[in-house]
């Protein structure tokens, strides 16, 4: 039987503003989970939990494990190239967002589906895995490396397609992934992607060879995601 999970779509949206109302509903979740610990089991309030889908103006983010050197440029170029920095608390290094990208905050109680994080990074790769495979894109893990990485066995040629940084508390979550559907890969030239400098950055549109259907490629991933963890939006 799968799990009822709230889905929200918030377009086009300032990084901040959808961070500022991640942290909303993560205190919100984190404060029920809190207070509902020491109740019976059958009047513990269940977090259903909300997973939302967004797009973001250009933007720069380094996690807190992250080196402040892989962003290459200085202040001014980023004014002039249109976009924004901020450091985070996901984990993780550095990652671009930016329009024609979906990103994804799951904002859900990983003991409600019986996920240590590790198996919840697992299955957000796995949702993008088969997403890639709707459209003849044959994609993989990488040892060592979260994501959703082409030709992991190809030296001078691995690139990755979706990064994944998360932040879990008390097994709520929030932060998630940034998939490369018809993104502008020019602004990964600026940083050290994730903090390496020895692989690249791709897109559906650059492995496919044009702008694909985006509101397409976000209903096949929902299905997958629904899919994967065993959720209903």
């Amino acid at each position: 039987m799968s799990l009822k999970v709230k889905f929200e779509d918030l377009g086009l949206i300032d990084y901040k503003k959808a961070w500022d109302y991640q942290e909303e509903i993560f205190a919100e979740y984190l404060k029920v989970k809190s207070e509902s610990r020491d109740l019976p089991e059958d009047k513990q309030i269940i977090i259903e939990g909300k997973v939302i889908f967004c797009e973001h103006p250009h933007v720069y983010t380094l996690g807190k494990s992250g080196e402040q050197n892989n962003l290459l440029i200085a202040d001014e170029f980023l004014k002039k190239i249109n976009a924004t920095y901020y450091k985070i608390n996901r984990g993780g290094d550095i990652t671009y967002h930016g329009p024609g990208q979906i990103v994804g905050y799951p904002i859900i109680d990983l003991e409600r589906f019986n996920l240590q994080v590790k198996q919840y990074i697992a299955n957000l790769e796995q949702s993008i895995i088969f997403t890639l495979e709707e459209f003849g894109i044959k994609s993989e893990r990488l040892t060592g490396a979260t994501g959703v990485w082409l030709d992991t066995t190809v030296p001078g040629k691995t690139r990755k397609i979706c990064a994944i940084g998360v932040k879990a508390s008390r097994f709520i979550t929030m932060h998630g992934f940034a998939f490369n559907v018809n993104t502008n890969l020019e602004y990964f030239n600026y940083i050290n992607p994730c903090g390496f400098v020895d692989k690249g950055v791709t897109s559906m549109e650059k492995e496919l060879g044009q702008k694909q259907d985006f509101n397409l490629v976000k209903d096949i991933l929902k299905k997958k995601m629904e899919k994967v963890f065993g959720m209903q939006f």
